[in-house]
């Protein structure tokens, strides 16, 4: 089994460590600890082979192959919270740079102070409440599937389908607001709808089948309608745990 000497674990201290599979020599995993912390992923995913996370699935798959998985400390002599800073920097930009990191969440504090665009970081720190909006919008929470740190058109594609919209009120619905962790981040004017098949979550005891979503074409919405809701708040409205992603009203 791999492991530091004594001397090299009380001159690491906190660090920051990278696993990297040799067959294409990229990162699979970010993590901080101390001591032999590195290799703990290693030396358990050997040992308990019931384990079949993702972590654990990709080490074996390297050891199946007859090779080693590359240790790589990319920062040491940390303090504990000094760790935490650089491991949540390095899990953003491995992702934003699509990475496949088997990280099951974010770096500390990924959500306040993580990956964001300049205008993210407007909305974040500026943001006024949004008390109203028309009857002729929609609300969508995008939260599942936008990555933060992208642009305008990523936005677009986390909002433009499939959805449970109502039926009755899809042809009234002129404007899509798209919501990401309580704040407006774009506005859409909707040219028009349409059908499409989506399935039912793994939560749902429809899971397997499908039913009939909606979604839209259209297009950043006039900046008289956009300037209205854009880089506002609905943090006020919303209740932990809350389900639904589509918004009528306010």
């Amino acid at each position: 089994m791999n492991s530091f000497d004594e001397k090299t674990i009380q001159a690491l201290c906190y660090y920051v460590y990278m696993l990297v599979d040799p067959f294409n020599n990229k990162p699979f995993y970010i993590g901080k600890g101390r001591g032999n912390r590195v290799f703990d992923h290693l030396n358990c995913s050997l040992k308990d082979v019931g384990n079949e996370n993702v972590k654990y699935s990709t080490i074996r798959n390297i050891v199946d192959r007859n090779q080693k998985v590359k240790h790589y400390i990319v920062r040491h002599g940390l303090t504990e919270r000094n760790a935490f800073e650089v491991e949540a920097a390095l899990i953003d930009i491995m992702n934003y740079q699509g990475c496949e990191l088997t990280n099951e969440v974010s770096g500390h504090n990924s959500f306040n102070r993580g990956l964001m665009t300049s205008e993210e970081i407007k909305r974040l720190y500026n943001a006024e409440p949004l008390m109203s909006i028309e009857s002729d919008c929609v609300i969508i929470n995008i939260n599942k599937k936008y990555k933060r740190g992208n642009e305008s058109q990523s936005i677009y594609d986390s909002t433009k389908e499939t959805w449970s919209i109502d039926a009755r009120k899809k042809d009234q619905i002129k404007y899509v607001l798209s919501e990401f962790r309580g704040l407006i981040v774009e506005v859409f004017e909707v040219d028009h709808w349409y059908e499409k098949e989506r399935g039912y979550t793994s939560r749902s005891a429809k899971f397997g089948q499908t039913k009939i979503g909606y979604g839209f074409d259209g297009k950043v919405a006039p900046d008289k309608i956009r300037n209205k809701y854009i880089n506002k708040s609905i943090k006020h409205i919303k209740k932990r745990g809350a389900a639904s992603v589509i918004r009528y009203n306010i």
